[in-house]
């Protein structure tokens, strides 16, 4: 098993707080309503806290049917987040796992800068390219700048 672990940053005039609660709490009720082309729906099977599983139906169409992700910590005063993309079609016949730890930290002008390192844990050995890395982070920072434009116009979801 080949492990590698990639970490990316990004700055937002949204206070942590807002972030958090949109990305992470209430992502399950948020993203369908802001991206139903790419996602029809997410099912939580849990309280939301770690070992909460979290399904991820695409949308028809979609390449990928849908994906799993396993809650492993939920830190709501530290607003930081840890889970792990543990079943779905697409990667996973090459992929054991992937572990995700988000971070939300305040910055002095009341925005955030926002951790988030990605790492994978390959079967075999079979090697990501980075083409399908950057595709990986395409897709979550599409997803992100969706909820930031959305809070953006909307200063009291969240607040």
């Amino acid at each position: 098993m080949g492990v590698s672990s990639y970490s990316d940053e990004y700055s937002s005039t949204i206070p942590p707080a807002r972030l958090f609660k949109a990305l992470i709490l209430d992502s399950h009720n948020l993203i369908p309503k802001l991206m139903p082309l790419a996602i029809r729906s997410i099912e939580i099977r849990g309280d939301g806290g770690a070992g909460t599983i979290r399904q991820i139906n695409f949308a028809e169409g979609s390449q990928v049917k849908f994906i799993k992700n396993r809650v492993d910590e939920l830190d709501e005063k530290n607003f930081s987040f840890k889970y792990s993309l543990i079943e779905g079609d697409g990667m996973m016949d090459k992929l054991e796992k992937i572990s995700y730890e988000v971070k939300f930290e305040s910055t002095a002008d009341g925005g955030s800068i926002n951790k988030m390192t990605s790492t994978y844990y390959t079967k075999g050995d079979f090697v990501l390219t980075e083409e399908e890395i950057k595709a990986g982070k395409e897709k979550a920072l599409a997803m992100y700048k969706v909820v930031e434009a959305y809070l953006l116009q909307n200063p009291d979801a969240y607040a």
